[in-house]
């Protein structure tokens, strides 16, 4: 991290982890559902110099501030509040936006909202989309829901190994560091995760919605990467969100389930290629996957050849 920045959003304190601060393109990069912006460090080394990585601590997590509100705080809705905050903030007109889980979630909805869809120029999620397998978010709520305590640092670390192998990490510096920035001292002097125990009230309190509208009214180009492994993002439904959003650029990771940490060249490569790629080369593959495949390839060239 090159720049640590903190924005109120009325009650909140919303720490924001910058990577890269005078590069001349941005990247808002939003963790998952127990996680935090430092998650990021990878992608942003391996990005480069050329983006400037936004990646906030949601509260609850990392340096942000814990509510003394959780029913009201920890929803979507609030999120997205404090999202566009930040977004005007950093005076960011249009920005793109990568989302790991729930930070995915939160990137679609915005891209998908009626006010605020102009906002979200390209839109990666890693590990998400509009339909998760049930049977994975029982297991994710009931851990999370779960107090976790440990007598030492040691343990907690252990713990860390287990339940984050699907992460696919095989460096022990990253497990490392992974540790160091999971962990929070008890007053007892016993060791616990990093954030608050009530982030999971969301699961309660927030208001069902039907995703799949919300997919299906994204107009920004969209990428979504997917663990091989994945407990929550089928194949088959990457598939139908490639069937609602021609054009999407998809990408498996071997050796992962929930999520990806996007922490080494073959991960960032395509995402990097992605958020490069022009705007014109999106809508000709939305056009031309809407034809019979018979059509696409002469249609295909006939647009490139014509376009200026």
């Amino acid at each position: 991290m090159d720049h640590l920045e903190f924005v109120r959003v009325r009650e909140l304190e919303i720490a924001i982890r910058v990577w890269h601060p005078q590069a001349p393109h941005t990247l808002v990069a939003w963790h998952g559902l127990a996680r935090h912006g430092g998650d990021f460090a990878a992608l942003a080394r391996e990005l480069g110099p050329e983006w400037r990585v936004l990646a906030p601590d949601t509260p609850g997590r990392g340096l942000s501030s814990w509510s003394l509100f959780p029913a009201h705080d920890y929803l979507y809705s609030h999120y997205m509040t404090i999202a566009v905050a930040l977004l005007d903030h950093f005076e960011l007109e249009r920005v793109a936006w990568l989302g790991t889980s729930m930070g995915g979630l939160l990137g679609m909805l915005l891209a998908a909202h009626e006010e605020h869809h102009a906002r979200i120029e390209r839109l990666v999620l890693n590990d998400v989309g509009p339909e998760l397998e049930q049977e994975g978010l029982v297991d994710l709520g009931r851990y999370f829901t779960l107090p976790h305590r440990f007598s030492s640092f040691r343990d907690l670390s252990r713990e860390l190994r287990k339940h984050y192998a699907s992460f696919g990490i095989d460096d022990e510096a990253a497990w490392r560091e992974l540790a160091l920035n999971s962990a929070r001292r008890l007053p007892d002097g016993g060791w616990t995760f990093h954030f608050d125990p009530r982030i999971t009230e969301q699961f309660v309190h927030d208001t069902p919605r039907d995703t799949w509208a919300d997919w299906r009214a994204i107009q920004c180009p969209l990428m979504v990467i997917r663990g091989a492994d994945s407990p929550l993002l089928s194949a088959e439904v990457v598939e139908r969100m490639r069937e609602a959003q021609p054009g999407l650029v998809s990408l498996e990771v071997p050796g992962c389930g929930h999520a990806p940490m996007l922490d080494r060249a073959s991960q960032v490569a395509p995402i990097r290629t992605f958020l490069t790629r022009p705007r014109l080369a999106f809508k000709l593959a939305r056009k031309v996957d809407h034809l019979p495949f018979w059509q696409r390839g002469w249609s295909w060239l006939r647009r490139l050849l014509s376009s200026p």
